[in-house]
Parts: structure tokens; sequence; C-alpha cells
């Protein structure tokens, strides 16, 4: 019997999420012929993908929970300003979360999340070229690397933390204070050492790559729509979506949604247990060239990181706790600038007031607590397949995640293992 080749043109995808990882698998599977509409309740790239730090962090292989924190939880609900809050009102909910962020601290786990951070890392920057070229917006990723300072902690500490990069094999550069000013001349006389991460990147405008690539995807006849998903329901031919517009199907469905992605997944008898971790900026003017940056200098002491930016200088960090519906307090927005007083010899403006409010943005980055995301098909839907729960590296794990998702599709192998990434670890 002759096998009837089926035209991937002839199959509709519907990838729920339009943030920087649901435009990268939509602009692969377009690429690969299939018909995709992207969904999304706000707009391109509006969510936590528009104003964050804009840094391609390949160098963060390490999970989130770290032994040490436990003794700082205290802390946590007593300084709303702090790097780290976790809102008092919230606390009861987040304690499941929370509780399975504690087991993954145990060595043998964090050893294993580190090995598959690191496999999705290592190439992450080279599959965003051909994108960005394809394009035309190779110039909004600068591959300049990046620096992380130390102000107060001792030589001891500041060796420590280099072995183990280096360990892990990151290409990493262990600074004096000479030769960190000599690289950042604006950087404070407050500043005692760095580490020089040399194969990182960062963008100028990480909003404008999410509306470039989803430009491109458009380009080639990816099509949009501004609604919500309430309702995911599947069935031998595909997947019926039940917007707050009407009911859609399609053969496949890719739910890239984030920090909104329990509740889908939920109605389909899946348990994802991702928390919104909310992260906050501030954008400050133009300032002079001597006083701008040339890379990314995140702070060891302070947990907050300063990008050079098209417009000038951004500001991001912190970690907030309080879930998806409590209004921002940009009063964490303002700390930054604080911070940065403290990080830098020059900064443009007087104090934090000086930037508009439409400069302080907050945004629910999806942290799931071994702070590894969900990738792969749905272990009892083989017509939906999941990519969500990037934490901070949603930015620097786009591309390589829509590559796999495609691949998937396609029934590729893929370039990766993929294993330590499935939702099965949770349900």
């Amino acid at each position: 019997m002759t096998k009837i080749k089926i035209n991937n043109s002839e199959k509709k995808i519907a990838v729920i999420g339009a943030g920087i990882i649901g435009i990268n698998c939509a602009l692969e599977l377009q690429s690969l012929g299939f018909q995709v509409t992207l969904i999304d309740k706000s707009g391109i790239g509006e969510g936590c993908s528009k104003a964050n730090a804009g840094h391609f962090a390949t160098e963060q292989v390490f999970p989130l929970a770290e032994p040490s924190l436990l003794w700082t939880f205290p802390k946590l609900l007593l300084d709303p300003l702090g790097p780290v809050f976790l809102s008092a009102a919230y606390l009861p909910k987040a304690l499941p979360w929370f509780g399975q962020f504690i087991i993954n601290m145990l060595a043998s786990k964090r050893a294993k999340n580190s090995k598959a951070l690191k496999t999705l890392n290592q190439n992450a920057i080279n599959y965003y070229k051909p994108l960005l070229k394809e394009a035309k917006a190779e110039k909004l990723i600068t591959l300049k690397g990046s620096l992380l300072v130390f102000e107060k902690s001792s030589d001891k500490t500041i060796k420590r933390q280099f072995m183990h990069y280096k360990n892990a094999g990151v290409r990493v550069l262990l600074l004096n204070r000479q030769q960190t000013l000599l690289l950042e001349p604006n950087l404070s006389k407050n500043i005692n050492a760095s580490l020089y991460f040399t194969d990182v990147g960062h963008s100028v405008d990480p909003f404008a790559i999410c509306i470039k690539l989803a430009a491109l995807a458009f380009q080639k006849g990816c099509v949009f729509k501004q609604a919500e998903v309430l309702h995911i329901s599947h069935n031998n031919i595909g997947t019926s979506l039940t917007t707050t517009q009407e009911i859609l199907q399609f053969d496949h469905t890719v739910v890239a949604s984030g920090a909104w992605s329990k509740n889908l997944l939920k109605t389909l008898g899946y348990n994802l247990p991702i928390e919104a971790e909310r992260g906050y900026s501030l954008d400050l003017p133009p300032c002079k060239k001597e006083y701008q940056l040339s890379r990314p200098v995140a702070s060891a002491e302070r947990k907050f990181i300063i990008t050079p930016m098209k417009h000038g200088l951004r500001l991001a960090g912190t970690v907030e706790y309080a879930g998806l519906k409590k209004s921002a307090n940009m009063n964490r927005a303002d700390v930054l600038f604080k911070n940065a007083q403290q990080v830098l010899r020059v900064l443009p403006g007087n104090n934090a007031n000086d930037a508009k409010s439409s400069q302080k943005w907050m945004g629910h980055r999806p942290s799931m607590p071994d702070s590894l995301p969900v990738i792969g098909q749905a272990p009892n839907h083989e017509n939906i397949y999941l990519a969500l729960g990037h934490q901070h590296l949603g930015l620097t794990q786009g591309a390589i995640t829509g590559k796999i998702i495609g691949q998937l599709i396609v029934k590729k192998q893929t370039e990766i293992d993929i294993r330590p990434f499935c939702i099965s670890r949770f349900n």
C-alpha cells in the first residue's frame, strides 16, 4: 500500500500565549508549513516579555532552590521592599509551591536540574541568530558578556562563586576592582571585584524582539487572535478551544501561556505547580556616553541587574510572591534606583520619580519549584504540547524551545534530551 504524505499546511495549530516563548513556537511551526494561529488575551509581547532585563542569561545554570535560602525565609515577611518578598496574605496559597521548592534544594536534585538547565542554555543564543537575521533584527542582540559585581563579599566567597561557575563549564573570568572599572568605567568604586561571563548577550529592546519575530511569523502566514482561552477540550481528531469570543478547532494546540497556564491544564487533569514570581523594572532616560554601560551588570548582594537599552538604562529584578491578581507595588521599582546609586558612579536623573510612571513595570515570571520549564507533549493528550514555566529565562530559552516544539510535532528526534522537562515529573 502506498503511504499518503500529509502536507503540513493541511494541519492547523493553535499557540496559546504571545510572549517570547509562544512567538518562537508560532514562528517555528509556521516555518515548518503548518497553519498557525497565535492567541493571547492582551497582545504581542504584552506580558512578562515586554520590559524585562533583556539578558540572555546563559550563565544561569544553577536552580533557584539554593539551600542557603532556608535561613532567609523568616525575613521575607519583614521587608516588603527587600530583594525577595513573600506577601503574608498570599503565604497560605504559596506554601505547597514552597514545599516543593525546598525539596528541590537536595543536592541530588540540584545536580540533576542544573545539568538540564545547562543543556537548554549552552547553545540558546545560537538558535536565535538565524531567526533574527531573517527578521532583519540582528542589531537587537549584543554579545559583550555580562558582569556580576561584588561590593562587600569576602575574597573567599567571591572565589567560591567563581569556581562554582567554572566547574559547571560556564566561561567566566574573575576580575579585580581595577580590571572591572577598566571594562565598565561608570561603575562605582564601591565595587571590589566581579565575575565576567564572556559568552552572555543582551538585547537593547527585548519587546522589539517579540514584535520583529511575530511580524516574521505573520509574514509567513501565521494569524493572531486577541482573546482569552477559557477551556481546552481534546478528542481523537484534535483539540477544541473555548475562548471569550468563540469555539475554535485545531489539529494541535501548544500551551505557552506562562503563569496563566495552571487553570488551563487543570481542566485537562494535570497538576502544574507554577508560581507568578513578580519582577519589577524601572527605565531611566539616556545619559552621556561616558556614563553608559556596555553590558548588563548584576549586583551579587543587591539582587538586581542594570542593562543598557536603546532608551537608556533599565534597572530590573527583585522577587515578589503575591499571585496574579494583586496590584503592583511600584515602590519596589523605586528601590531599584536606590540600589543603582550604590553600583554606578553616575546615574541619570536625581531620583526614581524622574522616571514617568509608564516607565515602571511589573511582570509575572512563570516559575516552577525546580527551576526547569515544562516542555514536551502532554502525556495523556497526544495533540497537546506544553512550552511554559521558563522563570527568569524566557528570553534566553525562547528560540530553542520553539525549535523543540517543532521537532516534537513533526515527530523528529529532539536535539537535546527533553525528558527532564516533562510535566509528568509533577503528575
